[in-house]
């Protein structure tokens, strides 16, 4: 056995078979609906129960994540957005047009995250235009979640139904 084929038996690329696969689908779901736009939502629950030095704390937070994604977006926006499309496309042809399973699996991940982290760019351009505060802040933060969870159950339900029917074919034949 020479190198190549000891590591691809050791890294097992059927992902929706794969443990690993699910954890990392949990954790990256569990992180992106905790910290919107870079803000750990702990922080907002503590800032509408209790206000003053927390609120203010919340405040200044989402200010700083908010001017700095901003400035990331306007500097190299354009580069990334499309350096990220073309990734996804990759993946989904890969993936759907020639069959690869890790690139479905990828594909299935990033996509909906992409939509979180648009969701989470959005906000923060509201945050920086609108200078949100307060008790408006709160309310912008907790109804992106919301939609953030929302996509990201979705996303979760699919990558699941999509996972059982693969592995049930796969095994079929």
């Amino acid at each position: 056995m020479n190198l190549t084929d000891s590591l691809f038996s050791t890294i097992d690329f059927r992902s929706f078979s794969n443990l690993w696969f699910w954890l990392v689908l949990a954790v990256a779901w569990s992180n992106v609906t905790h910290f919107v736009m870079g803000v750990p939502f702990d922080l907002v629950q503590r800032a509408r129960r209790r206000g003053g030095a927390v609120m203010d704390d919340l405040n200044m937070l989402a200010q700083i994540q908010a001017r700095r994604r901003m400035a990331i977006l306007r500097t190299s926006g354009p580069w990334l957005v499309g350096f990220w499309m073309a990734v996804l496309t990759m993946l989904a042809t890969l993936g759907f047009v020639h069959g690869h399973e890790l690139a479905q699996a990828l594909f299935l991940l990033l996509a909906p995250l992409t939509l979180g982290a648009w969701l989470s760019l959005r906000l923060s351009a509201r945050v920086e235009t609108q200078d949100l505060r307060d008790e408006a802040l709160v309310k912008a933060i907790f109804w992106t979640r919301v939609l953030i969870q929302s996509i990201g159950l979705l996303a979760i339900l699919v990558t699941t139904m999509w996972g059982m029917w693969h592995n049930l074919s796969v095994r079929a034949l």
